[in-house]
């Protein structure tokens, strides 16, 4: 497998395509639109600067990597593919139609892979022309910096299927773990509740903002308050898992903090809209409340 595809240009699809071309892949990063999908390369090549100015890397391999990445907005490239990764947003219904659209073009021998970080794969295989060749591969953010990768097999994945992906992963140094498919996989099964229950202690009154924070990060040597990430992934993020996972089991100690929920209704989604828990249009983020 030389060539894979990234569909969506966004944070985690620029990082999944940036990692992939600095492992030496040839990568196809498509989005709605050509603009849209040179502005995720735009993005690609300002972090990769940064690294040249750390010494991190050198021109050259900045130079390589960037030049292995083909920003498209046509799908019918993606035939050249061994791997078509989707990395759009956590709606099931978009990732549906992009499965049948580029699901028409895929290899013979080719893989189709999700990076949904909790809706349950053998679901959104059924919109995929091959079940057998759909998986699971959720990366987290930021790609280049976070060393793992959760894969998830679904009921009709095989066992080749699994094998191309685990040797995709090594080829990009991440570390492999293997979930079932249950409703937030590994890491949101346990992380989104402590998110969620620092959402209902706010809206309790239990303590500020920055006193949640302070309290998670330095009595459970955490690098940052539940709160502070909330908002760096995203609240409409947050609040899609946490109700993929009250839905999927049932369980009501998922259901979702109603100031979850009112902050997404207002638009504050946290760092990429500016506002979330915190200011982020400061030099210094600032607590909201």
């Amino acid at each position: 497998m030389q060539s894979v595809a990234v569909i969506g240009a966004g944070q985690m699809g620029a990082g999944i395509a940036q990692v992939s071309a600095q492992a030496g892949y040839n990568v196809f990063l498509a989005d709605i639109s050509l603009d849209v999908a040179e502005k995720g390369k735009a993005g690609i090549a300002k972090l990769l600067e940064r690294s040249v100015t750390k010494e991190k890397i050198s021109a050259a391999e900045r130079d390589e990597t960037l030049a292995r990445i083909q920003p498209v907005s046509d799908y019918a490239p993606l035939a050249e593919a061994g791997l078509i990764i989707e990395a759009a947003t956590e709606n099931e219904a978009i990732k549906r139609k992009i499965f049948e659209s580029a699901g028409a073009l895929l290899g013979g021998d080719a893989v189709l892979a999700s990076n949904t970080s909790s809706i349950p794969i053998t679901r959104l295989a059924q919109a995929s022309p091959d079940p057998a060749r759909f998986i699971g591969v959720h990366f987290f953010n930021p790609v280049p910096v976070m060393g793992l990768i959760e894969v998830i097999r679904g009921l009709a994945t095989s066992n080749e299927t699994v094998a191309k992906v685990e040797s995709f992963g090594q080829r990009l140094g991440k570390r492999i773990v293997h979930a079932n498919d249950a409703p937030g996989f590994i890491v949101n099964r346990v992380l989104m509740p402590m998110l969620n229950e620092a959402c209902f202690a706010l809206g309790e009154g239990v303590a500020t903002i920055a006193d949640i924070d302070a309290a998670c990060q330095l009595g459970l040597n955490h690098p940052m308050g539940p709160l502070t990430l909330a908002d760096f992934i995203g609240l409409d993020t947050c609040l899609a898992i946490t109700r993929v996972l009250f839905e999927g089991t049932g369980d009501p100690k998922f259901r979702p903090a109603p100031l979850l929920v009112k902050y997404v209704e207002a638009g504050w989604l946290g760092k990429k809209t500016g506002r979330g828990f915190y200011d982020w249009t400061g030099a210094e983020p600032v607590p909201t409340r």
